[in-house]
C-alpha cells in the first residue's frame, strides 16, 4: 500500500474521486518491468471496472495480486480478439465498464487491441486512455538521438533476407528509426543493419526498468562487437534505435571514375548494393560510396 504524504493530499482527493464510467472501455498502461511503474489512476481504474481484458490472464495475475485488484479477467489476444468484440460490446451496452491491458506497457503498441478499439468506437462506445509506461518512449528518452521526428516499425522480420529488405527500404529515412527485437535475433539483426546501412549511430536499450537494464550506444559495428562479446547483452527484450540518415559532404577521396560508376549503378540497384559493387571495382570505401549515393538521392 502506498502512503501518500501531506503534500499529495490534493492528488489523493482527486484519486479518490475517480469513478469508472459506465459503458466505457479504458485502455490501461501497465509496467514494462518494474512493478512500481504504474499510476494511481491506473490502479483505481483496474479496481473499479467490472471486467479486465488481459493479453495473458496468468501473466497479469501477479500485478493484480500485488495491488489487491480482484476484478474478473478474461483473455484478449491476437487469436480471439475479433470474437471478443461483440461480447465486450454487450457488456458495455449493459452499462458495465471494461479495462484493456497488455502483458506490459501501453496496449496496442505492437500488441493486440486495435481491432477491439476500432470495432467498439464504430459502435459508438467511449474509449478512454489511462497513460503510463511504454518501452518505445522510455527508450527514446535516454537514447540521445533526435526525437523531434521518429518512426516506429515494431518487431523486425525474423529472417535475414526480409530484415535486410526492411533496413534497405528505411535506409534513406531522415528521422530516428525505432524497432523492437528479440534476444535470439539481436546479434544477427545488428549485423544485417551494419551491412545495409553502414556504420550508422545506433542505441540499443535492453531490459528497460528491470534489474539488468543496459543502454549501449555507438556506431553499429562497435555496438555489434559489444553484443557478440558479452552473452549477457543477448538476453532480454530490446528496443533498437537508429539515427536517421544525414546529408553528408563527400570529399575528394571518391574519384570521378568511382562517381561515374556509382551514377550508373544507383539507377538500377539499391544504394547499398551499388556501393558494394563499386567498392569492389574501384577500391574506394563502401561506406563513402554509400553516403555519396544517399546524398545524390537527397539532392
Amino acid at each position: 500500500m502506498v502512503d501518500l504524504t501531506d503534500s499529495n493530499k490534493e492528488n489523493s482527493q482527486h484519486i479518490n474521486q475517480f469513478q469508472a464510467d459506465a459503458g466505457t472501455l479504458y485502455v490501461v498502461a501497465t509496467p514494462i518491468g518494474n512493478i512500481s511503474d504504474i499510476s494511481y489512476r491506473a490502479i483505481e481504474t483496474l479496481q473499479q471496472v467490472n471486467l479486465i481484458c488481459a493479453e495473458d490472464t496468468r501473466h497479469s495475475q501477479r500485478l493484480m495480486s500485488h495491488y489487491d485488484i480482484t476484478t474478473p479477467m478474461i483473455s484478449l489476444h491476437e487469436h480471439n480478439e475479433e470474437a471478443r468484440i461483440e461480447q465486450i460490446a454487450e457488456k458495455l451496452n449493459d452499462g458495465l465498464s471494461v479495462a484493456l491491458i497488455s502483458d506490459a506497457g501501453t496496449p496496442l503498441i505492437s500488441d493486440p487491441g486495435f481491432k477491439l478499439v476500432r470495432g467498439l468506437r464504430q459502435k459508438g462506445f467511449r474509449i478512454s486512455p489511462i497513460p503510463g509506461a511504454s518501452a518505445l518512449i522510455s527508450a527514446l528518452s535516454v537514447a540521445g538521438l533526435a526525437t523531434d521526428s521518429f518512426s516506429f516499425w515494431g518487431f523486425l522480420p525474423s529472417k535475414s533476407k526480409a530484415r535486410k529488405e526492411r533496413y534497405e527500404a528505411l535506409s534513406e529515412h531522415k528521422e530516428t528509426l525505432v524497432f523492437y527485437e528479440s534476444s535470439h535475433r539481436i546479434a544477427d539483426s545488428l549485423k544485417d543493419l551494419s551491412e545495409v546501412m553502414g556504420d550508422r549511430h545506433v542505441v540499443i536499450a535492453r531490459e528497460i526498468t528491470k534489474n539488468f537494464e543496459t543502454i549501449l550506444s555507438g556506431v553499429s559495428s562497435i555496438v555489434l562487437e559489444q553484443v557478440i562479446n558479452d552473452p549477457n547483452q543477448q538476453k532480454g527484450e530490446f528496443v533498437v534505435m537508429v539515427e536517421g540518415v544525414t546529408k553528408v559532404s563527400v570529399g575528394d577521396e571518391i574519384s570521378q571514375e568511382a562517381r561515374n560508376i556509382m551514377a550508373h549503378l544507383i539507377s538500377e540497384l539499391p544504394p547499398n548494393k551499388a556501393a558494394k559493387l563499386a567498392a569492389q571495382i574501384t577500391g574506394a570505401k563502401k561506406k563513402d560510396l554509400y553516403q555519396w549515393a544517399l546524398q545524390q538521392k537527397a539532392d
